[in-house]
């Protein structure tokens, strides 16, 4: 049967001091003694204690010299020692309890004192080691909430991003499809170190959810223009473009009401940006170069060549893969950023994989 006592070192060179505190602990103990500082740090490797009582003046290891070797180990640091010492002077108790130690006692000691002080170390030891299971257990709580959080906010972006789709007459999973083109475009911007001092000090995660709401502002255009089976005229076409400006303002209103406002800023910039052109004549503002937000230059890329590739008008036959390419290439410098087509170029095979999948899928 498994001895259920706390395990009590005890380390002294006198034979009769550790008699006397094996006689005085072993009824609520288990006392293990040793006449040696070598012979108890040997053990210790085999067998944790829950307290130590230390001899301060032994030959050859020391006490000082024993608790700087448990501190230095993750697995003894937080055992509580507790001095003996015949030593009454100041001085060296703050040494002690500098490098460590929880308490001392004078020797000779009284057997009654002696478990006493144990019993209030080992119940400060249990206290704390409470308090640590407690706070273990309060992060799992609150990363489990987080989690909770977090998914209820990718299940309401989702679902706005799916009515924009509804809404918009598609076949569906424009939004999925950008948001996985524009990722294969930001792990390219790693790789290539592009753009590096930017794309540091974005949150990756909170980027790809803010995408999923870069068409939000489509909810506000008319019916009968997101609808409309054949091509738009110029009014109609006006009209839609303010699906830009109006996701702005919709999001905009969304950060009034809120305090997370740090994935809401980057919805905000690829929904306003995300149809400007790298030579100043796209729509919202006419932004022209790198006055456009890298977000929405990215986008741009990602927004276009989905719309090239798809069938999302009952008017319009999707383009093969190498067509949109080709479209995309000769957009360079005017419609895209010259870099970031250079980048896409060196990950279009992805692009291809990744628009025959969505395909199979449908």
């Amino acid at each position: 049967m498994t001895d259920s006592k706390r395990i009590i070192y005890l380390v002294d060179d006198e034979a009769i001091n550790l008699e006397i505190g094996t006689i005085a602990l072993e009824e609520s103990y288990q006392v293990v003694p040793f006449s040696s500082g070598e012979e108890m740090v040997a053990t210790l490797e085999r067998k944790v204690p829950d307290l130590v009582l230390l001899d301060v003046e032994m030959p050859g290891m020391n006490g000082y010299e024993i608790m700087k070797v448990m501190r230095k180990d993750r697995k003894h640091a937080k055992i509580p020692v507790i001095f003996l010492t015949a030593k009454s002077d100041i001085k060296s108790e703050m040494e002690g309890l500098s490098i460590g130690a929880t308490d001392y006692i004078y020797k000779p000691f009284s057997p009654p004192l002696l478990k006493k002080r144990i019993e209030v170390q080992l119940l400060i030891k249990e206290q704390r080691e409470e308090l640590a299971h407690m706070n273990d257990h309060l992060q799992e709580l609150v990363d489990k909430k987080t989690e909770t959080v977090a998914e209820l906010k990718n299940a309401v972006l989702k679902t706005m991003s799916e009515l924009v789709d509804i809404r918009d007459n598609t076949t569906g999973g424009h939004i999925d499809r950008t948001q996985s083109y524009l990722k294969i475009l930001i792990d390219a911007l790693y790789k290539h170190q592009l753009y590096k001092e930017i794309v540091d000090t974005w949150d990756m995660e909170l980027i790809f959810q803010s995408a999923q709401l870069h068409d939000v502002g489509k909810i506000a255009i008319n019916d009968d223009i997101l609808r409309k089976a054949g091509p738009l005229s110029e009014e109609e076409f006006l009209e839609i473009k303010k699906h830009t400006t109006f996701g702005e303002q919709v999001i905009e209103r969304i950060m009034e009401n809120t305090k997370e406002k740090e994935f809401l800023e980057s919805a905000k910039i690829f929904a306003a940006s995300h149809h400007e052109k790298w030579n100043g004549t796209g729509y919202p503002r006419g932004l022209k170069g790198e006055r456009i937000p890298l977000q929405g230059r990215l986008l741009a890329i990602a927004d276009v060549y989905d719309a090239l590739v798809s069938a999302d008008r009952p008017y319009k036959e999707a383009y093969s893969h190498e067509k949109a390419v080709g479209i995309i290439i000769d957009s360079k410098g005017s419609h895209f950023e010259p870099k970031l087509v250079e980048l896409f170029l060196s990950v279009e095979g992805e692009f291809e994989r990744l628009s025959g999948l969505f395909k199979v899928g449908r």
